[in-house]
Formats: C-alpha cells, structure tokens, sequence
C-alpha cells in the first residue's frame, strides 16, 4: 500500500526556517518524481516544485525560487523541503505527492494533475 507521511510543521516566527519531511513506503521511492505543493483553506493548491527520479533534478514554481529547496535521500525514501526566510503568507498546509516517472515524459511534472499518490499534509504556521 503507497503511503506517504509528511512531518516537521509547526510554528515559526517570520523570518525562521522549517525543515519538512516527506517519507514514503509502499513503492519503490527511486523511480518516482516527487512533488511539494501547499493550501490555504478556500484557495487552489499551489505548487512549490518537484524533485525528479533521474540525477536529482529539481524545478521550482517561479515565485518558490530561493527560499524553498528540495532535496531527496532515496536510502531513507524521504524527501525535503527546506525553506528559509519564512513569511506569514507561506502559512499552509504542506503535502507531498508522488508520480511514477514511467507516467511522465521527461522531468518531475509541477501541476498537481499528474500526481497519483498524496500525504495528508503537515501545516505550516508562520506567525509572530
């Protein structure tokens, strides 16, 4: 059974950074594409970026560049999401998704409409 399990959400004060954790079980981690996107209630979810299977490559929606890093450890089936110099308006819920990368040509995919297998999501509160 695919299951994915976020952590590391909480509390944090503008300006702070927060480490998530995104760790997989039920597949074979290193031959997916992975995905980090965020909800407020009420909006569209929004992508952050992605992490691909092959040679770690990481693609990040315009507005995410420089403060959110992506990375993956395939040994632990967990991927990361780092983000720094946190702003009030970054408060979410954070949820990571899966796609196999033989469904998807080319690289990790960022609209959520090609991932298959989704976390409940951890949330993300930047206040002071």
């Amino acid at each position: 059974q695919v299951q994915l399990v976020e952590s590391g959400g909480g509390l944090v004060q503008p300006g702070g950074s927060l480490s998530l954790s995104c760790v997989a079980s039920g597949f074979s981690w290193e031959f997916h594409h992975i995905g980090w996107f965020r909800q407020v209630p009420g909006k569209e979810r929004e992508v952050i970026g992605c992490i691909s299977s092959r040679d770690d490559y990481t693609s990040y929606a315009k507005s995410m560049k420089g403060r959110f890093t992506i990375s993956r450890d395939n040994g632990k089936n967990t991927v990361y999401l780092q983000m720094s110099s946190l702003k009030p308006e970054d408060t979410a819920v954070y949820s990571c998704a899966v796609v196999p990368a033989t469904r998807v040509r080319g690289y990790c995919p960022k609209s959520e409409y090609n991932y298959s297998y989704w976390g409940q999501g951890t949330q993300v509160t930047v206040s002071s």
